[in-house]
């Protein structure tokens, strides 16, 4: 059976992007007749609120998307995440990181790769051990990295883009799996999660294509049978930018607020994805019969400026 997931962070509002996600997942896993799980991505406890939690559910259900029952949220998983942690240092696949966030940012001018981050560029991966020693002694705190190869490149078939190959060289290298804070990082926090709920079936935006080989080499480290990805375009504004805070007018609360249906806030997004000639109203169920990947093209939606008239 197709498993799937909605994995929102509740560190904020829904927005028309995280609609245009969920829906596709919800779409994948309906037709198939598979099971749909919800799980809170509520990692980083600074950021997280249970509000937004109660928000999230509660648009999910305007939009008329349903879920067969929720994952545990990832605070509570943190004994999971640490003990895997654990058996990688054992193998001797971890080391610390004393770069502090100022040192890290320095590298912003370096190209980013997706949502991956600025490369790492291996600042202490070769420490000798009297220095972590002498570091550790001075009180800085220490993340912890994961060795990567870098030249071992990653294949898979995106269900969206076609195939894909990359290096975890090309991905930003080594990369944290637990900050300096002690709060374990999502590349760790996800691949556990998905396989502890028997995860198959990952949909997410084009954006993160490049966690994706730093999660199948986890998977390869940690066991378990990796999940099949489909990787969507992005919605974007007008002016072709992601969608973020100062979209408030486009969070879902927004629009429900304002009066808007659910039915004509899909049916704007199945009109930009060219599954409709004109943006009429579109309820979640009816892209059901005959939906496919094969259908969706790899190409930005863009809103246009005042969409819904707001």
């Amino acid at each position: 059976m197709l498993v799937g997931r909605l994995a929102p962070s509740p560190t904020g509002l829904l927005h028309l992007g995280n609609a245009w996600a969920f829906w596709l997942a919800w779409l994948e896993v309906r037709s198939a007749g598979g099971r749909l799980i919800l799980r809170m991505e509520d990692i980083d406890p600074a950021r997280s609120r249970e509000e937004f939690a109660r928000g999230i559910r509660r648009d999910l259900a305007w939009l008329g998307l349903d879920w067969d029952g929720e994952a545990p949220p990832q605070s509570g998983r943190g004994p999971a995440y640490a003990a895997a942690l654990d058996a990688l240092a054992a193998r001797g696949l971890v080391y610390p990181c004393f770069c502090s966030r100022r040192e890290l940012r320095s590298l912003a001018g370096a190209p980013q790769v997706g949502d991956a981050g600025a490369p790492y560029p291996g600042t202490c991966r070769n420490l000798p051990p009297e220095e972590r020693q002498s570091l550790a002694e001075a009180g800085r705190r220490a993340a912890w990295r994961l060795l990567c190869p870098d030249e071992l490149p990653w294949s898979f078939r995106d269900r969206v883009h076609g195939p894909q190959s990359f290096t975890l060289a090309d991905c930003g290298g080594d990369f944290a799996l637990c900050r300096s804070d002690g709060v374990f990082a999502y590349q760790l926090a996800v691949v556990l999660d998905d396989l502890a709920a028997g995860v198959s079936s990952v949909v997410r935006g084009d954006d993160l294509l490049p966690s994706t080989p730093r999660q199948l080499y986890l998977y390869s480290l940690l066991g378990g049978r990796p999940p099949a990805y489909a990787h969507l375009p992005l919605l974007l504004d007008h002016r072709g930018e992601r969608l973020a805070k100062r979209h408030a007018s486009l969070t879902l609360h927004s629009l429900r607020a304002a009066g808007l249906r659910p039915e004509s806030v899909l049916g704007l997004l199945a009109f930009l994805a060219g599954w409709r000639a004109a943006p009429g109203p579109v309820a979640a169920a009816d892209l059901l019969p005959g939906f496919g990947w094969s259908s969706l093209r790899p190409k930005a939606l863009i809103l246009p400026e005042k969409p819904f008239g707001l």
